[in-house]
């Protein structure tokens, strides 16, 4: 197991999401242990570990898609640790999940409204498609396409446009890099640079770490449903304990 960094979170105010001691429980098995992670507004940080190291249920738990069995989320300071997934939303969270989730038999156009369903703002709408679109020329082009005809990079384009088109100030990105092709995995890590250009603040769970402590500025490492490592992401690049767990060296 990665030794726990002696280097603490370099926080001068308030995160935007403080996690402490989450517990996530699936009958008698404990996908996550008590952990403990911070997002400060305006960051980018990720998420790193194996499969079933407890990633992907950490998020269901920040984004109200699974009840957690103990600990705390708090959000800009307010406790959010019960709160429904549509009012998290509301409140400015979004997430990209695993596998997309395209709504397959509607098009384009419909999945990219959904993302908007909480919202009533309708200039501000136009204006936050013209910006997708911007973002995926490839969504404006295959706006009246069904979702599900579209390929695997078109796909996660989509479900990222879909997470923007709520205006979300906190983004959580679920693995997605999973099943593309390395050219359009380096475009969508241009994209989601840009999207953190622009003001919005990034949690990513990724499992190709090379790529993901490229773009962040902190790292947690997750083994196990514990959180093993943390640091800022240039040491972690250069931590031979993580580049010969997670970078193949």
């Amino acid at each position: 197991m990665l030794e726990v960094s002696g280097v603490p979170d370099n926080e001068t105010r308030e995160p935007m999401l403080a996690v402490r001691g989450l517990k996530v429980a699936y009958g008698g098995i404990n996908a996550v242990k008590g952990i403990d992670f911070t997002v400060n507004a305006g960051e980018m940080v990720t998420l790193i570990g194996a499969n079933g190291a407890g990633k992907t249920t950490t998020l269901k738990a920040l984004t109200g898609l699974v009840r957690p069995a103990g600990g705390r989320v708090h959000y800009n300071g307010d406790d959010v640790t019960a709160m429904p997934s549509h009012r998290l939303v509301r409140l400015g969270i979004a997430l990209v999940p695993e596998g997309r989730g395209v709504f397959a038999r509607l098009t384009v156009a419909e999945n990219l409204a959904i993302g908007a369903y909480s919202r009533r703002d309708k200039p501000a709408i136009r204006a936050d498609l013209e910006y997708v679109h911007a973002l995926f020329p490839r969504l404006a082009e295959r706006r009246h396409q069904a979702a599900g005809t579209l390929s695997g990079g078109e796909q996660q384009m989509l479900a990222i446009g879909r997470a923007l088109m709520s205006r979300p100030k906190l983004l959580l990105l679920d693995e997605p890099s999973m099943g593309l092709a390395p050219l359009l995995v380096q475009r969508i890590f241009e994209t989601i640079r840009a999207i953190a250009a622009a003001g919005v603040t990034i949690l990513l769970v990724e499992q190709n770490a090379k790529l993901a402590l490229e773009i962040c500025n902190r790292g947690y490492v997750m083994e196990s449903g514990e959180i093993t490592l943390h640091d800022n992401a240039r040491a972690l690049l250069a931590n031979p304990q993580v580049r010969r767990a997670y970078l193949g060296e």
